[in-house]
């Protein structure tokens, strides 16, 4: 690194989820790299920490109760708000740039840059406009779109997760030469001997043994997660030493405890509660197959490079944004997706050769380190592309 920038982190998340993990991990990232980072954010996650895989409270201003209609109204006020907390922060940190966490109908960090002459560097992880009108969830669609577009295009350089979101943000407006394809991370320093040795215990603790073939999945669980697939599997054939643990909380979790008792195999169910991000090593280290049941079709999963970097089998659907990080038999495992013999048939299949998917966990780690899949790899990238725009 030739230089040390000054860089001024906005964002608009209030939830303690994989979003604050994600602000966390690359604000801790860009620090160890020697950078200043100052956080602009009416709740900091920067200095904090608390359950990634815990119930999300909401993307701005805690939902409570608040009709969608009026708690977009707040979306929108905010604005204001921002601009204020982005302008002084600007006349007392003096950044290099703004880095901002795209939300919806947040525009105060492209007004901010463009006042102030600084270059903005947008991270986004979905298509909100798109993603909040399937859900019947936005009330302002016009002006949504018209924020999008303005911001995506006006920023400087723009993050998308994967090509499969570049490509749909494009569509919204973003400038195909300022994009810069950034998956999600991990980092593989936590995980090592001790925290094997200290996931050995979790298993212990519940009654799993040592010789067990275990399936895992860890983060928040909604019913399109689709862990029924994983409840199912374990009926199969062949399939009646293996236990499944589940870390974390959510909606679908009773519906899946149920079922399982109904299948009678609720004792090799185990639930573990949702945990801090510097806890969720040790308990991904228990398990032989990392499990990635469904997923939208744009985003880049937090859950699939803890697998990498723990070196387990990971286990997801075939679909375009997961094949940029999986090649199947090779440094993951692919099944048809929405398809639960597929999976029950796939994951079957790989708990029948263990030796074989220890090997595809190796080489999961193994291209992790080779893609520089880490957060400090991510911070570099951050930095890398300011730096084009510098030159």
């Amino acid at each position: 690194m030739t230089r040390r920038y000054r860089i001024l982190y906005h964002h608009r998340i209030r939830a303690e989820d994989g979003q604050a993990m994600h602000v966390r991990e690359l604000i801790r990232a860009l620090r160890e790299e020697g950078h200043e980072v100052h956080e602009c954010a009416l709740v900091p996650k920067g200095d904090t920490e608390g359950g990634s895989n815990a119930e999300p409270v909401g993307g701005f201003w805690q939902r409570v109760r608040l009709p969608r209609v009026a708690t977009e109204v707040m979306e929108i006020a905010y604005n204001r708000t921002a601009m204020r907390m982005l302008e002084s922060a600007c006349d007392r940190f003096r950044p290099d740039f703004i880095y901002e966490r795209h939300a919806l109908h947040l525009f105060a960090g492209l007004r901010v840059a463009r006042r102030r002459r600084l270059r903005l560097l947008l991270e986004v992880n979905s298509p909100m406009v798109d993603e909040m009108t399937r859900l019947r969830l936005l009330h302002f669609r016009r002006r949504a779109a018209r924020v999008e577009r303005e911001v995506l295009g006006g920023a400087d350089r723009v993050f998308p997760v994967t090509a499969v979101l570049r490509d749909w943000l494009v569509r919204c407006g973003a400038d195909p030469a300022a994009c810069r394809v950034v998956p999600n991370g991990a980092d593989p320093a936590r995980y090592g001997d001790t925290t094997r040795a200290e996931a050995a215990a979790l298993r212990r603790s519940r009654g799993v043994p040592a010789t067990a073939p275990v399936i895992g999945f860890v983060g928040y669980m909604r019913d399109w997660h689709r862990l029924d697939f994983a409840v199912d599997a374990l009926g199969l054939p062949g399939m009646d030493q293996v236990h499944l643990c589940l870390v974390g909380e959510g909606p679908a979790l009773p519906s899946v405890v149920g079922r399982a008792q109904q299948l009678s195999v609720g004792d090799r169910v185990h639930v573990f509660p949702a945990v801090p991000p510097r806890e969720v090593p040790k308990h991904v280290s228990m398990f032989d197959v990392g499990m990635i049941p469904a997923i939208n079709p744009y985003s880049s999963p937090l859950k699939l490079f803890d697998y990498f970097a723990a070196g387990v089998a990971a286990i997801a659907p075939d679909q375009p944004n997961v094949r940029e990080s999986v090649t199947d038999a090779e440094n993951g495992i692919l099944f048809a997706a929405d398809d639960g013999d597929a999976f029950g048939s796939r994951l079957a299949a790989a708990l029948g050769d263990l030796d074989r998917t220890r090997a595809i966990g190796r080489a999961g780690l193994d291209r992790l380190l080779e893609r520089d899949w880490t957060w400090r790899g991510n911070a570099r990238r951050v930095v890398a592309a300011y730096e084009e725009l510098a030159r």
